[in-house]
């Protein structure tokens, strides 16, 4: 398909999606029957509309094949259901994008795949931590919390950090911390190399697995049974460890996995 055709299929699209989201009764129509075939009056008494309102917006819905009447009762056809599934799904990635919209506006996205980008309901229960100017320590201190009680931890780590290598090496030797899977850039590794008790405590212990990328990483992504947190980089190139999101759901722990592992799938390990 070439991008003229991509881009007027775009256009159709937008169309489609136009018309159902600048009716607020034609939406609601439609998130209505999305769990459940509803008759007319269970329709009016959840919407809080009339009757006539109510089979106007039925009747457009009907032509346009996204909804149908099954004897008393009106249901989303499949391409109905698909389009609901689809704007929840939109409202819930609004919604988390919302609830911490200071921490994504204010990072580079660029490290996050766009696949992920697409599912950002998925941590619209992850809390958004900032560090203050009578604290300036509490976002890496409520990391520092975290990573104290997990047994495994799975780290995306794209700066160099003695002072975090520090915590995590005091894990490992106080047995707190059974394994550690670490990502790293080949320029963290040969940094690590130089160093020799962190060449000692990572590189050699059995507990560490390393694997090293190519490319510098541009996200700070830690992922445990337990919990995820996520750090980024201003937009100007710079790190940031002032603000972290930290999320414990099973949707906040399955979005950190596929993040994790489009960069672990991707990449050779190195010692």
């Amino acid at each position: 398909m070439t991008n003229i055709q991509t881009k007027r299929q775009l256009n159709e699209e937008y169309k489609n999606i136009k018309y159902i989201l600048t009716s607020t009764m034609r939406s609601r129509l439609i998130l209505a029957m999305y769990r459940s075939p509803k008759n007319l009056e269970e329709l009016r008494n959840e919407l809080k509309k009339p009757s006539a309102t109510i089979l106007h917006g039925l009747k457009e819905l009907e032509t346009k094949n996204l909804i149908r009447k099954v004897q008393k009762k009106y249901q989303l056809t499949s391409n109905g259901f698909l389009l609901a599934t689809n704007m929840i799904k939109l409202i819930e990635n609004w919604s988390s994008i919302n609830k911490n919209t200071s921490f994504w506006d204010n990072h580079d996205l660029k490290g996050i795949p766009k696949e992920l980008l697409k599912n950002m309901h998925l941590l619209k229960d992850a809390t958004y931590i900032t560090s203050t100017t009578s604290d300036l320590s509490n976002a890496f201190n409520k990391y520092i919390n975290l990573i104290s009680t997990s047994k495994e931890l799975k780290i995306i780590m794209p700066i160099y950090s003695e002072n975090h290598f520090r915590h995590i090496i005091g894990l490992l030797n106080e047995n707190k911390l059974n394994y550690l899977e670490l990502v790293i850039s080949k320029e963290i590794l040969s940094s690590i190399r130089l160093n020799e008790s962190l060449k000692k405590a990572l590189l050699r212990n059995k507990k560490v697995k390393i694997i090293c990328v190519k490319k510098n990483l541009k996200i700070f992504l830690t992922y445990s049974p337990e919990f995820m947190s996520l750090t980024l980089f201003f937009k100007d190139g710079h790190y940031d460890d002032s603000q972290i999101l930290i999320g414990k759901s099973e949707n906040s722990l399955k979005w950190a996995s596929e993040l994790y592992s489009t960069y672990k799938e991707v990449n050779h390990e190195e010692k």
